[in-house]
């Protein structure tokens, strides 16, 4: 296996780079025509310990398909965007992992079981080891339109590694009323104070101003440690249906999650 990418940067929209797998859809031609699983790995492992995993690459172009494949550094803004860094960063983890090779070829409608590794040296101190697995087509493809122009894929896959029993430590600091999309929406201000990325997860249940009962989620947002990070809680709506218009105030009670520990929440949320 090897490690070390070459240079490139790039910056993409966090919704787009982790909502939605990290994976382009496959047009744009031949250029990139892979869908890749899983969309994330969030694994733990032991200092000094090796701990092999698979991400599985399906080629569905018509001809055979060329990839590159190399490890970024991320960081996430404040405007919840990603950007991806082929340099290394200061905490960079990325030279304790190791890639099964640079470049692959995939025929026709296969899959690739590519290999990688982490191995964290013997005594490193609790924390996160974070990274992004880059999936590049080595083809681009062509736009037509008013303008003929080559267009290159690539897909970042984010793994985080717990090492050392490294968690988070989630907080709800602050319940509020702010403007997504033009609308109204109750937001809950989140302190991760661990050492360890955390999620806050869960259903709670929530009644608008015109007595209409909802059931509500937050939204899949990580947290990584020493930050706070705004989580819209949005009611739930079925593949289908339209999203309620929630009228405020609105009073939510029950319980979010992360891990195995709770969050109670009972309060109101007015503009």
């Amino acid at each position: 296996m090897t490690s070390g990418t070459p240079p490139h940067r790039t910056r993409l929209g966090w919704a787009f780079a982790l909502a939605a797998l990290l994976v382009m859809p496959a047009a744009l031609a031949q250029g990139f025509a892979a869908y890749i699983t899983p969309p994330r790995f969030e694994v733990e492992v032991a200092p000094g310990n090796n701990l092999r995993q698979v991400l599985e690459i399906q080629h569905v172009g018509q001809q055979k398909g060329n990839y590159r494949i190399y490890t970024n550094d991320w960081t996430l803004g404040a405007d919840n965007a990603v950007t991806f860094s082929d340099e290394l960063a200061s905490d960079s983890c990325r030279p304790w992992v190791a890639i099964e090779r640079r470049e692959i070829s995939i025929d026709p409608g296969a899959r690739y079981r590519y290999r990688f590794e982490i191995t964290p040296p013997p005594g490193t101190a609790p924390r996160e080891c974070r990274f992004a697995l880059m999936v590049e087509g080595l083809e681009p493809a062509r736009v037509q339109g008013s303008f003929n122009f080559p267009v290159g894929g690539r897909v970042g896959v984010i793994v985080y590694a717990a090492i050392g029993g490294a968690a988070p430590k989630l907080e709800i600091v602050r319940t509020h009323v702010g403007t997504v999309n033009g609308k109204p929406t109750a937001l809950l201000d989140v302190r991760n104070q661990g050492n360890a990325h955390g999620r806050v997860e869960g259903f709670v249940n929530g009644t608008d101003a015109t007595g209409s009962k909802f059931e509500m989620s937050p939204s899949d947002l990580p947290i990584l440690p020493g930050q706070t990070r705004t989580v819209v809680l949005a009611p739930v709506v079925e593949d289908g249906k339209t999203a309620p218009d929630v009228r405020f105030p609105l009073v939510v009670k029950g319980s979010l999650e992360w891990g195995k520990s709770r969050l109670p929440l009972d309060t109101s949320f007015a503009p």
